[in-house]
């Protein structure tokens, strides 16, 4: 270009106005507002002068870094991000149920719809349509809460997190909260035990060793300033071997003989004893209530399958004066969380209801001829040449519950396999994460899975459209 000096760069450098006339910056107009494209042209030259500026463009290559085309293209992939929701819908292929990070559970339909519902328009959020007057949020679900735990109240609010720090801070803040050391979990997102109690304003005493807990451990560290003794269901791991745990009925006993309350984080928490079905023994909400505990926590968007939310059972007189905490109010649910969560919560009336409409509980318990006919039926869509060009096949694998749930339980399933040879797996799943709508697989051994258990039976059609968008329509 015969440009010696950077300033000499910069002059070169296209104008905003200039750009914007370009036809192919017109055409973007058609989908995206004016003010975005105009920022995602000052966002990609602003980009351009600070290279040249700090040198980190070479000469050599700066022909490439001011060619209009290259420029052109930077600005309209930069205008379609921005312009585009963040949050977006993706299709689960990795085989891990309750994922997390792909915003856990799925609502069933009729969730949905009583979302929609209710957000369209007012709602007697809380108002008391019999009295007409100020009513209360959680009476919406309360009853239905009881009906199905045999608990005597309940309350909901924001997340799992929330219902324990709130217990904590009620019944313990200044005291002592004795908890088994093998019981002192992490979650994702570095949710940790410890770290809660001390925001809390408890004081964390553990007892007992990493495998071995016994009732007498408990006895030893009670104290007149002990204010809750606690048990947490260590639902993402388990301690295999010479291992010991105090029972939850056995520590309701001992907190009787001591007037202290006794409180259990079941963390996933469910209805549905998932024995009954010839899976692994979890135990459920109902159960751990019968023991005669105090207070027991749960999430309700793990194996519940409902929205995020934070649950709190247990006896009435508890639940009343957790209720009464100002910082409830801080982390108060909402009214679309009511509405989905009361929706999801019905289905439990009849387990085989739930576990026909419920999308987690569908997933769980998907038997492998249903995920082996939607693997060949997904298989038989993709294009011939992109089974040649990655030598697509069916293959026998393991989904996980996820979501910190049944770590041990490994769920027969069907993948569809790549084995890409003219680019990179990582490449491949770079790609499809990049999608319309993201296809979100695993990687194992060199080999791009796409797990058909958390494959919903619609999205079987729109993958094979994605895989020959991106890798035919070149």
């Amino acid at each position: 270009m015969g440009l010696s000096s950077p300033h000499e760069w910069l002059k070169k450098i296209p104008k905003v106005d200039e750009l914007l006339k370009d036809k192919e910056i017109e055409s973007l107009k058609e989908e995206i507002p004016r003010s975005i494209i105009v920022k995602a042209i000052q966002k990609i030259l602003d980009k351009i002068r600070k290279d040249i500026l700090s040198e980190s463009i070479k000469e050599n290559d700066i022909a490439y870094f001011l060619s209009k085309g290259n420029i052109i293209s930077w600005i309209k992939k930069e205008a379609k991000m921005m312009g585009s929701p963040r949050l977006k819908r993706v299709i689960n292929a990795t085989g891990i149920i309750v994922h997390t990070n792909l915003g856990r559970s799925p609502l069933a339909f009729e969730a949905i719809n009583r979302i929609i519902e209710v957000s369209k328009g007012y709602s007697n959020l809380e108002y008391d349509l019999l009295e007409g007057r100020r009513g209360l949020r959680y009476s919406h679900v309360e009853p239905i809460l009881t009906y199905l735990t045999g608990a005597e109240a309940a309350m909901v609010v924001n997340n799992n997190a929330a219902a324990v720090f709130l217990a904590l801070n009620t019944f313990a803040k200044g005291k002592e909260v004795i908890i088994s050391r093998g019981e002192l979990i992490e979650i994702g997102g570095a949710f940790r035990i410890p770290d809660v109690m001390r925001q809390a304003g408890a004081i964390l005493k553990e007892v007992g060793t990493t495998n071995r807990t016994h009732l007498f451990d408990y006895q030893k560290a009670i104290t007149s300033n002990t204010g809750l003794l606690l048990k947490v269901h260590t639902s993402n791991y388990r301690i295999l071997g010479f291992t010991s745990a105090v029972e939850t009925k056995e520590l309701v006993s001992l907190g009787k003989r001591f007037n202290i309350h006794v409180m259990e984080d079941l963390g996933s928490g469910n209805f549905i004893d998932f024995r009954d079905y010839g899976l692994s023994y979890e135990p459920t909400v109902q159960e751990v209530l019968r023991t005669g505990v105090d207070i027991v926590t749960f999430s309700g968007d793990k194996m519940l399958g409902g929205p995020q939310a934070g649950i709190i059972v247990g006896k009435e007189e508890l639940i009343k004066e957790i209720g009464q905490n100002p910082i409830t109010r801080a982390v108060r649910i909402d009214k679309l969380t009511l509405a989905a969560l009361e929706a999801t919560l019905t289905f439990y009336l009849e387990p085989k209801e739930a576990i026909k409409h419920i999308p987690t509980l569908k997933m769980i318990l998907m038997d492998d001829k249903r995920i082996h006919n939607k693997a060949r039926l997904l298989y038989k869509k993709i294009d011939p040449k992109i089974k040649a060009k990655f030598h697509v096949e069916i293959k026998k694998e393991f989904s996980q519950v996820g979501g910190g749930a049944l770590p041990l339980l490994d769920l027969p399933t069907r993948v569809i396999v790549f084995h890409p040879t003219d680019i990179s797996t990582e490449e491949l799943d770079l790609q499809l994460r990049q999608a319309t709508p993201p296809i979100i697989g695993r990687i194992k051994a060199d080999e791009f899975l796409l797990d058909m258990r958390t494959i919903r039976d619609e999205e079987i059609k729109e993958i094979p459209q994605i895989l020959s968008k991106i890798f035919l329509s070149r």
